[in-house]
């Protein structure tokens, strides 16, 4: 099947209105609805973010290739768009986007489909193609360029396949796949092969796409072969290359870092690869390794809990701080229904839901279950988030080291090893261990507590001036996210100031960017004082992120600014004696605090407007031209 076959007439955009990401998603999802390509616009708008919130198909190179397999599209199709004054769409390389593909693969869009859209992928990989298409006039011309050019990719896959079936075989092997299989994994694949012909290496690559796996590695190969790059965000067979050099990376690093990993995988640092046996496989690890990976991965999967639960927690406030005690005046059986819910099983969960995510990140699934246990352990022995932290790591490197002790068993026991050795033995030590430590980390954690809770003055002042700088650092981020976490693990030891601080200094980022597009107009584009709108509902509400766009495009003054507005709404907060019992929920849980409501707004107020102002200030104005 041609790619014109399925980029009609009829869904060719020559010059898109949009101005921004939303703008030109909902412009060419029109374009699909009024074709009756698309019959629930709804479901498959969600299916588009659903797929950009994992990462922007903003590839690079001036192209976005936004797309979606779902049951809302009646027919597979492709709608073309181009804006030649560009859009801003998060992408790779920091780019404005011109060239946009819109992909709608249907839910059970056959092989000759997902062929045809995969192989247009690749084709936007070529600068000469992109310009022609820039410069096309028509509708027909576009279609004449894409003809061309997909008949002359086609030639060159067939000479490939004759240089793969040489005995002598590639000298590096990669595996490329992304979590929807029609873009960004073949988009990998042709860089990495396009940069290894450049580089004079002989490589083969294997993609996990939507129609499966097309280009097997084969044993012989996977042995002659010097090292593998596995380019991918989602599971791939990794046990058949137990023993080799493997080098493990995001799909994206595929795409825009193809030189770095074969030069990396061809100078021999690459980690040797070693299996459990269990025939399971792995996704890559996205260029994230060590601590900071596994606690990130406790960390966004403990969240849910943590803003659902806080957020009932905090209406169950409303009726009366001791509206849940059935012994209180106050006692409203709704309020002790929410709180119920909330505290006392969604924050009864969270320690063992980070526990258990952090020893699923080291060792795989052997690692969950004897995690989650001695996270459940530390949480109702009173051992709190520091044990849940230690439960997690420990319970993940007991399970790895299990595999290692348990490798030379025959090959009889390797369907026993997975259901019965390693969950035994894996609870079996993780609980023993936690078991025997639990009473010291909760003496420690009540030593933390009362030495949190005596701080006062220039000592509490402190604390809250960096807590709530971190939040402003990197916006989401490793730091932001160690704050975050700290502020958590104090409101379930008792002490609920330092929580006030992390919120109060993530609150300010988006808040003060608001204030600075009103006031500052003439120091922003159009496009960043329509964002700077909307920062104003992120920032009531407690998401830092809206800051992003602001910072990543001006670093240099955006963020000491909002690092020192945070850092002082931050302060303040602690001076002020305000404590925040619910973890989530911006100006919705305000009311909830402990101390002063008002003066607790008087912070994120003072916070918001020094930032806005060093932003103004420091900011130049837009050159009129």
């Amino acid at each position: 099947m041609k790619i014109t076959e399925l980029l009609k007439r009829d869904i060719i955009i020559l010059e898109a209105n949009a101005q921004s990401k939303e703008e030109i998603i909902d412009e060419m999802t029109n374009k699909l609805a009024e074709g009756n390509y698309v019959h629930d616009k709804k479901q498959f708008t969600k299916a588009i973010w659903d797929r950009e919130n994992q990462s922007s198909t903003g590839v690079g190179e001036n192209v976005a290739i936004p797309h979606a397999k779902t049951s809302a599209v009646s027919t597979p199709a492709i709608c073309f768009a181009r804006s030649k004054e560009g859009v801003d769409y998060d992408s790779l390389d920091g780019q404005l986007a011109h060239l946009f593909f819109m992909i709608a693969a249907s839910e059970g869009a056959n092989n000759d489909h997902l062929q045809t859209l995969s192989r247009l992928s690749t084709l936007l990989m070529d600068e000469d193609f992109r310009n022609q298409l820039m410069k096309a006039n028509s509708d027909t011309e576009i279609l004449n360029i894409i003809d061309a050019k997909e008949q002359d990719k086609l030639g060159q896959a067939e000479e490939e396949e004759k240089g793969n079936n040489q005995a002598s075989g590639p000298e590096i092997l990669a595996v490329t796949g992304c979590p929807t299989g029609i873009a960004h994994t073949y988009m990998a694949a042709d860089a990495l092969k396009d940069k290894a012909k450049e580089l004079g290496v002989s490589i083969k690559v294997e993609t996990n796409g939507s129609d499966g796996v097309k280009n097997r590695l084969t044993d012989e190969e996977i042995k002659n072969a010097k090292a593998i790059i596995v380019a991918a965000d989602t599971k791939v067979e990794l046990d058949r290359f137990a023993g080799k050099q493997v080098l493990r990376r995001g799909v994206t690093d595929g795409i825009r870092k193809p030189e770095e990993l074969i030069n990396t995988a061809l100078s021999g640092n690459a980690p040797l690869y070693e299996s459990d046996g269990s025939g399971e496989g792995s996704s890559s690890s996205g260029g994230r390794t060590g601590f900071y990976k596994h606690l990130m991965n406790g960390v966004s999967n403990m969240l849910p809990f943590v803003v659902g639960g806080g957020v009932l927690i905090a209406i169950s406030f409303f009726f009366g701080i001791n509206s849940a005690d059935p012994e209180s005046a106050d006692y409203n059986e709704f309020a002790a229904a929410l709180m119920n819910i909330g505290g006392d099983h969604a924050f009864g969960l969270m320690v063992a839901v980070l526990a258990g995510f952090i020893g699923m990140s080291i060792a795989d699934r052997p690692g969950f279950a004897p995690a989650m246990i001695g996270g459940f352990m530390a949480s109702t022995g009173g051992a709190g988030f520091l044990g849940g932290l230690i439960a997690g790591f420990l319970g993940g490197y007991v399970a790895v080291g299990v595999k290692k002790l348990l490798a030379g068993l025959p090959k009889a026991f390797d369907g026993i090893k997975t259901i019965l050795f390693y969950p035994v033995i894996n609870i079996f030590v993780t609980g023993l261990v936690m078991y025997v430590i639990i009473e010291p980390i909760s003496t420690i954690m009540s030593g933390l507590e009362s030495w949190l809770g005596g701080l006062t003055g220039t000592n509490a002042l402190l604390l809250g001036l960096i807590l709530g700088g971190m939040m402003a650092v990197d916006m989401g981020g490793p730091i932001n996210k160690t704050a975050f976490t700290f502020g958590i693990a104090m409101i379930e030891a008792g002490n609920l100031g330092p929580h006030a601080a992390v919120m109060a200094g993530g609150m300010v980022p988006p808040l003060a960017l608001a204030l600075a597009t009103t006031f500052f107009r003439n120091k922003f584009t159009r496009e960043e004082r329509d964002a700077g709108k909307t920062n104003y509902a992120l920032g009531a509400f407690f998401i830092t992120e809206g800051a992003i766009p602001f910072a990543a495009a001006d670093p240099g003054r955006v963020i000491p600014s909002i690092v020192v507005g945070s850092a002082v709404a931050g302060g303040l907060s602690f001076l002020f004696g305000v404590g925040l019992p619910a973890p989530h929920g911006g100006v919705f849980v305000i009311p909830t605090v402990e101390g002063s409501w008002l003066m607790y707004l008087v912070s994120i107020f003072i916070g918001a407007i020094i930032s806005a102002l060093m932003i103004g200030f420091w900011k130049k104005p837009l050159d009129k031209k």
